[in-house]
């Protein structure tokens, strides 16, 4: 019997084995919830950190208190985007490739237009940081 076979038949014994009533690893006795609960966590855990970054990155250039309020008043269009550009990425490798390349693409392009960008992007971060 092959390896591959062999492993297929120890994952079914394991799934009759809570099918019977047996203990299920986790929280809950729900395979289903345990699921959620961690995919809660996780997205949890995400968003915590992605808000830490943004304010570590902005802190240097406009101060502790105005990198606060820029992070947290974040608009829904920004905060869209980048769900669908991580979706994207994250589904496939060709995907990945090109969030990629685009965002190398608007790298370049800014460095490019270096004065019109910096003018641009600072006032953009103050008016968020002012409507908060």
């Amino acid at each position: 019997m092959s390896k591959r076979r062999e492993e297929l038949r120890r994952k079914v014994a394991r799934g009759q084995a809570r099918a019977r009533g047996e203990a299920v690893p986790g929280l809950s006795p729900n395979p289903a919830a345990n699921l959620i609960m961690a995919n809660a966590i996780v997205r949890t855990g995400s968003i915590l950190l992605r808000r830490a970054v943004d304010k570590r990155m902005l802190r240097g250039r406009y101060g502790k208190d105005t990198a606060e309020a820029a992070a947290e008043n974040q608009g829904l269009g920004s905060t869209l985007t980048a769900l669908a550009l991580s979706k994207v990425a994250a589904r496939s490798s060709t995907g990945a490739v090109v969030v990629g390349g685009g965002m190398l693409a608007k790298a370049l392009y800014d460095r490019r237009q270096a004065k019109k960008a910096r003018a641009k992007g600072d006032a953009k971060i103050l008016e968020d940081a002012a409507d908060a």
